[in-house]
C-alpha cells in the first residue's frame, strides 16, 4: 500500500473461522500455531476516509441542542427563555419527532456516516443536552424513552452533584441505558479564551478538558470522544488544540461549519423555548436542507 493510499484508507480487518473437524466436549484452548493453522480464510476490508470537502457535500443530518427543560418564571430573562424548553412543548417537540418518522442517531453514527458514507436510518437526527442540568435526566430522558429515542448529553463537571444537576450516578445511569456521554468543559469557560501554562493548574487545556474527560471516562468506563462548545463558540486556533485532546468531532450550534474542519464544526439548533412542535420542525427542515 502506498503512503498516498494509506493516509486515506482505513484497514478492518475481519477473521472468519471455519468449524474444525474435533470431537465435541471439553478440550484445551488451542496454541498459538493451533490458532493460525484453523484459521481458513481472511478478508481485508478498506473503507476509504472521506476528506473535508467530501464530507462537507454530505447532506447535514439535523442535530437539536436543548438546556434546561422546565416551566419559565417571572426572573427568566426574555433570551434566557430560548434556552429555556417548558416542560408540555419540549413533550410536544419529541413527540412531534416520533409521529415525523424521526429515528435518533448516536455520535458515532454521525461519525461513520460523514467520513466513510456509511448508512444512516430513514429520517436520522440527534438529539443533544447540554450542561447537565437535573431536569434533563427527570424529565427529558423519561420523554426520549417513551419514543426509544437515545441522546447525547454534553456534561459539564464541576456541576455533578450540585443542586439542581445531575449526580454522578445518573451520568452513569444515562450511559448504560444506551445514550452518549461527551464533554463540555469543567465550568463553561469559552474555549475560545484557553491559554497553556506550565502549571497544570493554571493550565486551562488541563482543566477544562482533559480533567472532565478523565472524571468522565473513569465514572462511565467509555471513551469521551466528542465535545461541545461552550456558548458554541469557537475559532479556527482551537481546532488543532481538541484533536491533540483525541476527540473525534466538535459541535457548535447555528455558525455555518468550517470548510477545512466540518468534524470539529458540526452544526446545532437550539430547541427554542418559544417554538411550538411545529416550529421546530418547519426550522428542522429550513435548517438543515
Amino acid at each position: 500500500m502506498t503512503n498516498n493510499l494509506a493516509k486515506y484508507l482505513l484497514p478492518i480487518i475481519t477473521l472468519f473461522y471455519l468449524a474444525s473437524c474435533q470431537p465435541t466436549g471439553h478440550q484445551n484452548a488451542p496454541n498459538h500455531q493451533d490458532s493460525y493453522t484453523t484459521t481458513r480464510s481472511t478478508t481485508i476490508t478498506l473503507v476509504q476516509t472521506s476528506d473535508a470537502e467530501t464530507i462537507v457535500t454530505r447532506k447535514e443530518v439535523p442535530v437539536l441542542c436543548y438546556h434546561q427543560i422546565r416551566n419559565w418564571t417571572a426572573r427568566d430573562s426574555k433570551s434566557a427563555k430560548d434556552d429555556i424548553c417548558p416542560v408540555d412543548r419540549f413533550k410536544s417537540q419529541i413527540k412531534m419527532l416520533a409521529d415525523s418518522g424521526y429515528h435518533s442517531i448516536l455520535p458515532n453514527q454521525l461519525f461513520a456516516y460523514l467520513t466513510t458514507g456509511a448508512p444512516l436510518p430513514a429520517n436520522p437526527i440527534m438529539i443533544t443536552l447540554d450542561d447537565t442540568d437535573l431536569d434533563q435526566f427527570t424529565i427529558g430522558r423519561a420523554e426520549l424513552q417513551k419514543y426509544n429515542f437515545k441522546a447525547l448529553y454534553f456534561i459539564m463537571t464541576v456541576s455533578l452533584g450540585h443542586r439542581h444537576y445531575m449526580t454522578k450516578a445518573q451520568v452513569k445511569q444515562l450511559s448504560e441505558e444506551g445514550n452518549v456521554i461527551g464533554s463540555h468543559t469543567w465550568d463553561h469557560k469559552m474555549v475560545i479564551r484557553y491559554k497553556h501554562d506550565v502549571n497544570p493548574k493554571l493550565d486551562d487545556w488541563t482543566v477544562q478538558v482533559d480533567g472532565p474527560t478523565n472524571t468522565l471516562e473513569q465514572l462511565t468506563g467509555k471513551k469521551v470522544e466528542y465535545f461541545a462548545y461552550p456558548y458554541g463558540l469557537w475559532n479556527t486556533s482551537i481546532l488543532p488544540e481538541l484533536k491533540k485532546h483525541h476527540f473525534k468531532a466538535a459541535f457548535q450550534l447555528a455558525e455555518k461549519r468550517d470548510s477545512k474542519e466540518p468534524l470539529f464544526t458540526i452544526r446545532r439548533i437550539i430547541g427554542s423555548g418559544y417554538w411550538s412542535a411545529s416550529n421546530l420542525n418547519h426550522a428542522i427542515k429550513k435548517s438543515f436542507k
